[in-house]
């Protein structure tokens, strides 16, 4: 009778780890959907802002279609974008890079960059950057943990019983990341 009970309360003990372990990796995915919205709201205010700096360029630099329309194609395409992170950071990361020579462009412009209108855009243009950086940062922390729980032991146990999977990070690759980092040259 007391082997009976021993085997019970272990039963017991393991089922409420499983549940225990169930719930924490329940609320580790909630908060990586969560921080991968906040994501999807900082490049959709970023998508809104675009055009407007683009219309204001065009005003003083008319003869720059190529780089124009190179954001513009951008842009369509990382909104058009609904994949994975990972797909999803490769448009993004082209669309990142067109602006990068757009503001470029700006410098060759003084009265452009004198605009109220153009530094206002620029300005939120750049605090929208900050803002998707540290969403990014946020959602790979998140992905970060719920990773480690699926796969740590005894934990990925009770995760391949209930059918939960590695997510991916939102990063940029390391040739797209070196162009990011490299000021483009705009010559005339």
């Amino acid at each position: 009778m007391t082997a009976i009970y021993i085997i019970l309360g272990l039963v017991v003990l393991v089922v409420l780890y499983a549940i225990g372990v169930y719930n924490k990796l329940v609320g580790l995915r909630v908060r990586k959907n969560e921080a991968w919205s906040d994501i999807s709201v900082q490049m959709k205010r970023r998508y809104d802002l675009v055009p407007n700096l683009v219309e204001t360029v065009k005003g003083y630099a008319s003869h720059e279609k190529e780089t124009l329309s190179r954001v513009i194609e951008a842009r369509a395409a990382a909104v058009a974008s609904t994949g994975s992170p990972e797909e999803q950071a490769v448009s993004e990361n082209m669309f990142s890079q067109a602006l990068g020579r757009l503001m470029a462009v700006s410098e060759a412009y003084p009265d452009l960059k004198a605009d109220s209108n153009f530094n206002n855009l620029s300005r939120e243009l750049s605090a929208l950057e900050d803002h998707i950086q540290k969403s990014r940062r946020f959602y790979n922390g998140n992905v970060r943990e719920l990773n480690t729980a699926v796969q740590e032991f005894p934990s990925n146990v009770v995760a391949n019983m209930f059918g939960f999977t590695r997510a991916e990070f939102f990063e940029l690759d390391e040739a797209e990341e070196a162009a990011v980092k490299t000021a483009p040259k705009v010559q005339f």
